[in-house]
């Protein structure tokens, strides 16, 4: 197969898949991988294979195609090949939870600037490692990618970038319990989608109203969180995208949990625990089964609660994912405190306090924990972030953080 039968046969397969005949798509684009000489076209088709296969949730398959292309930038000699396909691995093992080695791939990215195509992808590189450092809970560093990425949107004036970047804000807000800015971000990718997004994937579209539904259901806006939620689902459902079938299936659990509805929480806690496993997301398991876990403790049956408990703590600990930890900490602190159980109370209030302290989830002004409830939170240039009430307060006299971590030892 020639170049230009190549690239008409690529071209074939975007259009079944826009089309939502992804199966199809999937068998001509195979076909060219198998045939195709023209190893640029079979760079591409790889690439195509990568984006597909990260919509479907097949994040394994995502992963071995992401490996192959590899190969194929190191037979081209190509910079920009090189860059994008290691992009790409970085973005597999960010879907399949492997937060380590996707900082470490997204650093090589970086470390490959020069071309053009790789200071365009830079904007890419640091969102991934946003999603990355957001997963072990590096809450700083993952803010300073996110605010990076964002730069990287405007100064390209790539509005899909910026849309994807939003949507992790709003995730990133969500998690530190600052719920004005966790509705603020992804309503403002939903303005980008509907400003510039005509010829975009709808998933753009779903995946800001899955945002601004969390945030609906943070700030107990229930009837909100459900209309966003159902728009979100049904493009879901439209488009094969299991990922975010889990993902919206875990948020209609969480809203009837939310209204003391177990009964119709758990069925839906099942199917997103299902797919959520299927598809290899462990950070998702993790959320589902808090969920699973507060449904049972509204029904007092702690001991099945602790046992939801004991699994999610498994696959925290794993990931290193520390607000996991924390969450799960302070729930068995609760059980443990009706269960008149004094040391192992003790026990799981210690570990509590120190993940706050390793996630210096604390307000470096008046000393007091962020995320207790939904406080409005400013971040300053250094990413380090107080309650915005602090800031006022204090003035702009620089980070106190900052100058913490800038005595050194033996002069304190």
């Amino acid at each position: 197969m020639g170049q230009d039968q190549t690239k008409q046969q690529i071209e074939k397969g975007l259009h079944l898949y826009q089309s939502n005949q992804t199966e199809k798509a999937l068998r001509v684009w195979m076909r060219v991988l198998e045939k195709s000489a023209d190893p640029a076209g079979r760079f591409r088709v790889l690439g195509c294979l990568i984006t597909a296969h990260a919509e479907m949730g097949r994040y394994k398959d995502m992963l071995k195609f992401a490996v192959v292309q590899i190969d194929t930038a190191r037979e081209l000699e190509d910079p920009d090949y090189l860059t994008e396909s290691y992009l790409n691995l970085a973005r597999s093992n960010e879907k399949l939870c492997e937060f380590q080695k996707t900082i470490s791939y997204c650093k090589t990215c970086l470390n490959m600037q020069g071309t053009t195509v790789s200071l365009q992808l830079n904007g890419q590189v640091s969102l991934s490692m946003g999603n990355a450092f957001l997963g072990l809970s590096i809450f700083q560093k993952a803010l300073e990618c996110f605010e990076k990425a964002l730069r990287y949107a405007h100064n390209n004036d790539d509005k899909m970038l910026e849309c994807r970047v939003c949507c992790s804000l709003g995730n990133f807000y969500a998690q530190i319990k600052d719920y004005e800015k966790a509705l603020f971000f992804p309503c403002k990718a939903a303005e980008l989608v509907n400003d510039y997004g005509k010829g975009w994937s709808l998933k753009y579209r779903a995946m800001s109203q899955y945002h601004m539904a969390v945030a609906y259901r943070k700030l107990g806006r229930l009837a909100d969180a459900m209309d966003c939620c159902e728009e979100s689902m049904k493009i879901a459902l439209q488009h094969g995208d299991r990922p975010l079938q889990a993902l919206c299936l875990l948020c209609f659990a969480d809203i009837h949990r939310s209204r003391k509805d177990v009964q119709t929480a758990i069925p839906r806690y099942d199917s997103s625990l299902s797919i959520m496993t299927e598809i290899g997301n462990r950070l998702g398991l993790i959320q589902v089964l808090l969920g699973v876990t507060k449904c049972w403790m509204i029904q007092k049956e702690l001991d099945k609660a602790l046992e939801s408990i004991e699994k999610a703590q498994e696959l925290a600990e794993g990931l290193g994912n520390k607000l996991g930890l924390l969450k799960l900490h302070c729930l068995c602190e609760r059980i443990y405190r009706t269960k008149g159980q004094q040391q192992e109370l003790r026990d799981h209030v210690v570990k509590f306090h120190e993940c706050v302290e390793e996630m210096e989830l604390y307000c470096g002004m008046c000393g007091e924990s962020i995320g207790e409830k939904n406080n409005q939170l400013q971040a300053l240039p250094c990413s380090h972030f107080f309650h915005l009430k602090c800031l006022q307060t204090d003035g702009t006299r620089g980070c106190p953080n900052c100058r913490r971590l800038s005595v050194k030892p033996g002069y304190v």
